[in-house]
């Protein structure tokens, strides 16, 4: 691995005949981060989160792999469209109100063999139903588990509100329900520890914050591990041919792959590794996803003004939410500023070396997030640029 230092001339090189603000990935860390994860998967198949991706070209060449097998997508418009691309096992993660979408659905073999739809109430399948437009293809339905870990007799909750269903009684309600029902088939399960695999655990400089962590994030999984296990064995006394059990996410990959009741894993963030994903002590990854905003100004000692930046991600609004300066290192945001949507000043030693029209690369707090920013990524290869392919969104596509 390169130092810092070595990396950024290399960037610098591979980008010098193109202006900033641009976005890269390094293929030689997202090719290691690639194997890590098939690594730490041990033998179970691993199914690639497309939001944390976001460009068709890295999706196909991560399937590519040996180690990878299916998209798990985010919304139904976005899995039509990648089934209609050629991309033949397409997961989507979430229940949907697309109603033009499940038409399309309904009315087309291909899509139909290749989409699996979320569903975690009997409503889900009335409005699928009703959005048939006299479509009879069979539709097959994936179930989500609540994963969260429930305290006090339930007064305490960790974890996202996703599912309403968590025992396994309820799971095996709705797949009879689902079996019954003329048009629809279950084929799938799906539970994602997000408290867990989305939760770093080595917080720099906030030990007993960590520690607390660690300790929810084992019983949770010690909880989570004996509960998945009766609740697939409920749904596959009313499914026999249940084809697969989803669980996982980056940060638990090796944890979740080790129960006898998943079999495969969902991952995607670790192929780019963004700064969420620094404070883990499971694993550690290569940032692979860079953009880079040019300096325009230098309004004083210590302190460079770039083009925009003001790029922040989604969840809880905090600090680290934000980009974070990278190369060179030793840059921050001026604390009255932070990362503005038209220019952001940074501070540090590192700016009296910076020039006007010099580059300062940051790493993006989510992983796919980024490619809402740019339509293309550079694909470098050590000090070159050898391919630029376009993000969902340079193809004109917004799904979410």
């Amino acid at each position: 691995m390169n130092s810092p230092a070595a990396d950024r001339a290399r960037y610098d090189r591979a980008t010098a005949h193109l202006d900033a603000p641009l976005a890269i990935v390094d293929l030689e860390a997202f090719d290691a981060n690639a194997d890590d994860l098939v690594r730490r998967a041990g033998g179970k198949p691993v199914r690639v989160a497309s939001k944390s991706v976001r460009c068709r070209a890295l999706l196909e060449r991560v399937l590519a792999r040996p180690g990878f097998a299916g998209i798990m997508s985010y919304t139904l418009a976005e899995s039509l469209w990648l089934a209609r691309s050629g991309f033949e096992d397409v997961l989507l993660a979430y229940p949907s109100a697309d109603r033009a979408g499940f038409g399309e659905l309904a009315n087309d073999a291909k899509l139909a063999a290749a989409v699996t739809v979320m569903v975690d109430d009997p409503a889900q399948l009335e409005l699928i139903d009703g959005a048939r437009d006299g479509g009879g293809e069979e539709i097959r339905v994936c179930l989500e588990l609540d994963t969260a870990l429930r305290l006090l007799g339930g007064r305490i909750r960790v974890g996202a509100l996703r599912s309403p269903l968590r025992e396994p009684a309820q799971l095996a309600a709705l797949a009879r329900t689902v079996a019954a029902r003329p048009g629809f088939r279950v084929v799938g399960l799906m539970a994602y520890e997000g408290h867990v695999a989305g939760v770093g655990d080595a917080l720099a400089g906030r030990p007993l914050r960590s520690r607390a962590i660690r300790l929810m994030q084992g019983a949770a999984r010690r909880e989570l591990a004996a509960r998945r296990a009766e609740v697939v064995a409920a749904v596959r006394a009313v499914v026999p041919d249940l084809e697969f059990v989803n669980g996982g996410g980056t940060g638990s990959v090796q944890q979740t792959a080790a129960e006898d009741a998943v079999t495969e894993i969902a991952a995607g963030s670790g192929l780019y590794v963004p700064r969420l994903f620094d404070n883990y002590t499971s694993f550690s990854g290569r940032p692979a996803a860079l953009f880079a905003q040019p300096v325009v100004r230098r309004p004083g000692v210590g302190v460079v003004t770039v083009l925009g930046g003001g790029y922040p991600a989604s969840g809880a609004a905090g600090p680290d939410r934000l980009p974070v300066p990278y190369l060179p290192q030793g840059l921050r945001y001026d604390p009255q500023e932070g990362a503005g949507e038209v220019q952001t000043p940074l501070l540090g030693s590192p700016a009296d070396d910076l020039l006007i029209g010099d580059r300062v690369w940051f790493r993006h707090a989510k992983a796919g997030e980024l490619c809402e920013r740019f339509d293309t990524l550079h694909l470098v290869e050590g000090d070159r640029v050898t391919e630029s392919v376009p993000t969902y969104r340079g193809e004109g596509r917004t799904f979410l």
